[in-house]
């Protein structure tokens, strides 16, 4: 059987021939040029490289599924905290840009589900919808350091900034979570929000002007005045016998360990000014300046600088002449809340005492307001004036040589080589008297 001759359709040639034209085999006339059929890509064979399929599609990378459980757990944050979709849609791109990020590719899993409640914080601060990071680390039930190392991390690699929040922006926000409504408990322990909130506000206010705020986390703060203002707004036996931890379960909220803290340095301010109401007779004390914090809270003013005149005075009666001959150089404006930093000696500092000599008292307990800081400081290790001009080329006795700590090994080959030397010299000793004998 005869092969087909193929002809051209166009000028009749028959001389038709192979043309490999860019990726596909057609069969071209040579008189004319045209094409008389074309190849197909599913019947040639090709002699290129292998392509991936991925390479070959325009479809997009779909995410893993640690980061769509990701994206999950910041829509359930955003859920609980009930932000507007702004915020949501915000967070969603900060964590979908982060997380491709090769800071926070390799990192564990509980960093990325602390980034995702950290895109939360920075969208929610861009946005004015004030959040705490200790709010965001109790709904993910994560350390608190690691969400400050994980937010730092975020906002540098994303080039972003968010503005600082007020802590009485936050206050509003944080009596929402204690579970107090008269729908949730009894009579006596509700407590409308926003009178409670009004009052944790002044407290706080309060806190703030004697130096309980400065530098302090505001979750432990705001718990304290919380605790105080609810207390307070109805002070009856049950609320005036229920204890922090006792609140914190009423309340259904997770007890911070500074709270109690807190809750001291206030109280110690409350009954200081507390002594000055003219129409309470009675002392006030720890136990039962809760029942004044209504009157504190409304004259502070007043009652702040009636404190500060009865200080005043009372400083002066102690400083008697013979003492101020002694002490010419004190200023008669220590008694102040503040301090002089020219004036005041701070620790660790003045001229060198002698073992004789009695130590210098703390200058903040003299006054009637000081931080807390400057009543309690920390004890710091007194300065070795030997290892001043220490060299290193100085000689080590023999006491100081065994004192180091030495290992197991060395402590028995000590004991018995020390065993030995012991026997050597009792037998040098018995010979030598019994030379003398002879």
């Amino acid at each position: 059987m005869s092969a087909v001759v193929l002809k051209c359709p166009y000028c009749g040639s028959s001389s038709i021939v192979e043309d490999d034209h860019h990726a596909q085999r057609q069969m071209v006339c040579v008189d004319c040029g045209a094409v008389v059929s074309e190849g197909a890509l599913t019947h040639d064979v090709f002699e290129g490289t292998d392509v991936s399929y991925s390479r070959t599609t325009a479809v997009a990378k779909k995410p893993c599924l640690n980061q769509i459980k990701g994206q999950q757990r910041l829509k359930a944050i955003c859920r609980t905290l009930r932000v507007n979709a702004e915020i949501e849609t915000l967070s969603s791109r900060y964590f979908a840009q982060a997380y491709e990020h090769d800071s926070f590719l390799k990192v564990s899993l509980q960093k990325k589900e602390c980034l995702a409640g950290c895109c939360v914080l920075v969208s929610c601060r861009q946005l004015n919808w004030p959040v705490t990071i200790g709010t965001i680390a109790c709904l993910l039930e994560a350390d608190i350091v690691m969400m400050g190392a994980v937010y730092q991390e975020m906002m540098k690699v994303l080039k972003v900034q968010a503005p600082l929040i007020n802590i009485s922006d936050v206050l509003e926000a944080h009596c929402q979570e204690y579970k107090i409504s008269p729908l949730d408990v009894h009579e006596d322990l509700a407590e409308d929000y926003k009178d409670l909130n009004k009052r944790a506000l002044s407290l706080v206010e309060m806190a703030a002007e004697f130096w309980i705020l400065t530098g302090r986390q505001p979750i432990p703060l705001m718990m304290a005045t919380v605790y105080l203002a609810w207390q307070s707004l109805n002070p009856n036996h049950v609320r005036l016998k229920a204890s922090l931890e006792k609140f914190c379960l009423i309340a259904k909220v997770k007890k911070n360990r500074a709270v109690a803290k807190r809750v001291g340095e206030i109280k110690a301010v409350l009954c200081k000014l507390g002594e000055e109401i003219p129409w309470v007779t009675d002392p006030v004390t720890s136990d039962n300046v809760v029942k004044h914090v209504g009157d504190i809270v409304e004259h502070r003013f007043a009652l702040l600088r009636r404190a500060m005149r009865s200080h005043k005075e009372a400083m002066q009666e102690e400083s008697q002449p013979g003492c101020q001959e002694a002490n010419p150089s004190d200023p008669e404006d220590q008694t102040a809340t503040g301090w002089n930093p020219e004036t005041a000696e701070q620790p660790g500092e003045g001229s060198e005492s002698n073992g004789n000599e009695k130590p210098q008292p703390n200058w903040g307990k003299r006054m009637l307001f000081a931080p807390p800081c400057v009543i309690h400081p920390k004890k710091r290790r007194p300065a070795l004036e030997g290892l001043k001009d220490v060299t290193g080329d100085e000689e080590i006795s023999d006491s100081e040589i065994e004192s180091y700590i030495r290992t197991p090994r060395e402590a028995r080959e000590f004991a018995v080589t020390q065993k030995a030397c012991l026997s050597q010299k009792a037998c040098l000793s018995q010979s030598e008297e019994a030379k003398c004998e002879s």
